[in-house]
């Protein structure tokens, strides 16, 4: 089993995997007046193939018990997938790099502080949706269409926190 000590998510150790979605540490501008900030293009939706479109969901996700244990990863080869907490919920994030096989050299584990949102980029191995400390209301952002767009490879990994 690979053991894994989440890090705290920062947009550059993050990079490699996809964007993190943190209007703290972006640039807006004034739109509406002047009464609305608008924090624009936090991360690049990807929709690949024929009859591709973006898709918005919520997905309501129950707590998880730490340390964690995960017993697969899962891609999404034509799109990337958008996580957005609607309500400061913290989550943790177990991510390997696209390609054929994972490495466990190469995979890693994130906790949000609850105002970050992520977006893996289309074919980023990653776990299933983990959220921490009480129930969890997300915004996703995430390709529809037709095509096989889930693929699952078996991996034992347990995750801590510090």
């Amino acid at each position: 089993m690979l053991n894994l000590e989440a890090q705290p998510l920062t947009p550059d150790a993050f990079a490699p995997f996809g964007d993190v979605i943190d209007r703290r540490v972006a640039n807006s501008f004034p739109i509406n007046g002047g009464r609305t900030a608008r924090f624009h293009d936090l991360a690049r939706v990807e929709v690949l193939g024929d009859g591709a479109r973006p898709m918005i969901s919520i997905f309501v996700s129950h707590p998880v018990q730490v340390p964690l244990d995960v017993d697969c990863l899962e891609r999404h080869p034509l799109g990337s997938q958008a996580f957005i907490p609607m309500h400061e919920e913290k989550f943790l994030i177990v991510v390997a790099p696209p390609g054929d096989d994972i490495h466990p050299d190469t995979v890693r584990a994130f906790i949000t502080d609850g105002y970050q949102g992520i977006n893996y980029r289309a074919g980023t191995w990653h776990a299933v949706h983990s959220v921490l400390d009480c129930k969890g209301e997300f915004l996703v952002v995430d390709r529809g269409g037709p095509g096989n767009n889930c693929d699952e490879m078996p991996m034992a990994v347990r995750v801590t926190l510090r």
